[in-house]
Parts: C-alpha cells; sequence; structure tokens
C-alpha cells in the first residue's frame, strides 16, 4: 500500500468507523449513568435544590481543597495546562477547522499556526514530564497501570505527529502524506479508545461530580 492510499484510508473508512465507535462507547458508558440516575429513591430528599448542590459541587471540586493544595501544587497546575493547550492546539488550529466544519456544519475562528505550535510543544513537554514523574514517583509508579500508559502515550502521539506534520519533518525517509496519516490515525486511535480507558472523564467528569453533589444532598451532606 503506497503512501497516498494509505492517507486515504485512514481519512475516509478508518476515520468513519473509529467516529462511530467512539460515538457507540460513549453512549453505553453514559446509559448507565443515566440508570443509575433513574432508579427510585424511597427516602425523602433532605435539600430542595439539588441542582444548586450539584453545580456547587463542580465549581468546588475544580479545585483541590486548601488542605492539599501545598502537596498537589504542581500536578494541579500542569494538569490544567496541558488540558487547556492540548484542547485548544485541537480545537483552534487552521488545518482542523475543516474537519469540524464538515462534521458539525459550522466553524470558528482559528488561532495564529505559530500560537498553536506554542501550545502543542508546551502541552507536548508538560505530557513528557508527568509520564516520567510516573516511573519515578514511588507512588505515582505504585497506582499507574497499563490503562494509565496507554491513555497518556495516545494523547501525546497525536501531539508528536502533528508537530511533525506541520513541520514537514518526515522521519525514516517517510513522504509527507505517510507523516500526515500517521498523524489522522494516532487521532483515531484514540478516538476508539477513549469511551473505554480513563481519557473518558474528558466527558463524565463535570457530571459525576454533579451527580455526586446532587446526591450528598439528599442526604443532608455538602460535598
Amino acid at each position: 500500500m503506497n503512501t497516498a492510499t494509505f492517507l486515504d484510508l485512514v481519512r475516509g473508512p478508518l476515520f468513519y468507523w473509529a467516529l462511530m465507535i467512539m460515538i457507540a462507547g460513549i453512549l453505553w458508558r453514559l446509559s448507565g449513568l443515566i440508570y443509575f440516575r433513574i432508579k427510585s429513591r424511597a427516602a425523602k430528599p433532605k435539600c430542595d435544590d439539588p441542582v444548586v448542590a450539584g453545580l456547587r459541587t463542580v465549581a468546588l471540586r475544580s479545585v483541590p481543597p486548601h488542605e492539599l493544595e501545598k502537596n498537589i501544587t504542581f500536578q494541579h497546575l500542569t494538569g490544567y495546562a496541558w488540558h487547556i493547550g492540548w484542547f485548544a492546539t485541537f480545537l483552534f488550529f487552521g488545518a482542523h477547522l475543516p474537519l469540524f466544519k464538515s462534521v458539525l456544519g459550522f466553524v470558528w475562528p482559528a488561532l495564529p499556526n505559530s500560537v498553536v505550535l506554542v501550545l502543542a510543544a508546551m502541552t507536548l513537554g508538560i505530557l513528557i514530564t508527568l509520564w516520567i514523574r510516573r516511573f519515578y514517583n514511588p507512588v505515582l509508579r505504585l497506582i499507574s497501570n497499563f490503562d494509565d500508559h496507554l491513555s497518556v502515550f495516545l494523547v501525546i502521539a497525536p501531539l508528536i505527529t502533528g508537530i511533525a506534520a506541520f513541520g514537514h519533518w518526515s522521519p525514516f525517509g517517510m513522504r509527507y502524506e505517510g507523516i500526515l496519516a500517521v498523524h489522522i490515525l494516532s487521532v483515531e486511535l484514540l478516538m476508539i479508545w477513549m469511551p473505554f480507558g480513563k481519557i473518558f472523564h474528558v466527558v463524565t467528569s463535570l457530571i459525576v461530580r454533579f451527580r455526586t453533589g446532587a446526591a450528598f444532598s439528599r442526604r443532608g451532606v455538602r460535598a
């Protein structure tokens, strides 16, 4: 298979199947949350406004408790930094916008390429640093499993291949079409894995925080 055929394959059928698997996986996972939400509860709620309680928990749990902040400042700040950098690179790079327009039917303004490149490089550096930290920190090494390492790799891969494609850097004598195809394929692998690994927290984190706050409020507890 030549590089042009490979590029057509990942742009066409493979992207379609990756999108379908991702959507089906998200709906499957969310169906569990909906099921637990609609289960009947006999106890009378002790809070009159669980929505307010849920929103309060979303806000409060988006930052660590003051008592823990001094111990996890590095993890906290770098975590927010790489999430913002990754999504800004993904959503506001001009070369990505035609894809969103073809899927969603509308598009938004792009950031300058130089800004996106800086964000991508910063995000890649933070992610690699945090990944290395998982191996050297005894606590992180103990609690990290296959899911953690695979998820980090699949988040990093689109950044590395994207930067390479942007700079027309083709390792191993690969043509530009080849590295672009590898970049698209790395995104598709991330799409397929997302509903089934820990990366799924990108969908559920706010939902779970809201539900936790609302559920605790029924018991008269502030989460």
